[in-house]
């Protein structure tokens, strides 16, 4: 008879998020798969829980070896607790290849479901939430991250994704040279936490907030940024081809090569490359 795959979510911060299913579930799986075994080790020890069973590392270094051992187990029966550092399991963290052979295998997988940064960050920021997008991590390289915010130019959802408190300040500058001064941005810095902060308002505003903090005392924890939709006229692609010609070139002086920075532009906007190029040539005499 063959065990199960239970993907548990775990507090973002505050152990009183805990549910008392993941509460059983660490006490009573065979296999404790964590993201960071010292980690899932201290949240057991904050529970007041004695792990039954053995706690293995499965972290992205790992996962396609670990990910072996684990359906191994499975198969003989056991139950396979996946357990990330914070929140959901799989959601930029480990885990995706283990359910994607799981499946393909036929093998159950199930979910003990709970806390989540993104879905935290979202209901918190003030954007619209029937329609939204994760983007994961925020591209550390200016060029790549430019490209990133050239693509939600036209975005009619909200997006979130995840920033380190040292690039947050490069990382609203983009938003706001970008997707323009007045987008509506949020952070959320520390979820459920103690200094738990969320900051909202227009792309300039937040990006002055965190230049302000950065200058002072410094911007520490965990950070998840939400970019608002655009609007209406930018969901239609009303965009000139002044403004387009303008986007092109801040994608040009990040780096990106010029037929790069036109198909981007052209895309987002509904515009024809070969007509938005000519313009790029032209408004360079």
């Amino acid at each position: 008879m063959t065990g199960r795959i239970v993907l548990a979510a775990t507090p973002i911060g505050n152990l009183g998020d805990a549910s008392a299913r993941l509460r059983e579930l660490l006490a009573s799986a065979d296999v404790i798969a964590a993201e960071d075994t010292r980690t899932a080790r201290r949240l057991c020890q904050g529970l007041g829980i004695a792990p039954a069973g053995k706690v293995v590392a499965h972290h992205e270094h790992n996962e396609a070896a670990s990910a072996r051992g684990l359906l191994e187990q499975v198969r003989a029966g056991a139950t396979v607790a996946v357990v990330s550092d914070a929140g959901m399991p799989t959601v930029s963290d480990p885990g995706y290849r283990l359910v994607a052979a799981a499946v393909a295998e036929g093998l159950e997988v199930t979910c003990a479901p709970g806390p989540s940064a993104v879905t935290t960050a979202l209901a918190l920021s003030g954007m619209p939430t029937d329609r939204f997008a994760f983007d994961g991590f925020v591209p550390r390289k200016d060029g790549e991250r430019r490209r990133w915010l050239t693509s939600l130019l036209a975005e009619a959802r909200t997006v979130v994704a995840f920033e380190s408190p040292q690039r947050l300040v490069a990382a609203l500058a983009a938003v706001e040279e970008v997707l323009g001064a007045a987008r509506p941005v949020a952070v959320a810095r520390e979820l459920t936490k103690l200094h738990e902060e969320v900051v909202r308002g227009t792309a300039a505003q937040v990006h002055a907030w965190a230049r302000e903090r950065a200058a002072g005392e410094g911007i520490r924890g965990e950070i998840v940024l939400v970019l608002g939709p655009a609007a209406e006229d930018a969901e239609d692609g009303q965009v000139t081809q002044a403004d387009a010609v303008a986007e092109v070139g801040v994608l040009v002086d990040s780096g990106t090569r010029l037929k790069e920075a036109v198909a981007a532009v052209a895309s987002a906007h509904g515009q024809r490359s070969r007509e938005l190029y000519q313009a790029v040539l032209d408004a360079r005499g």
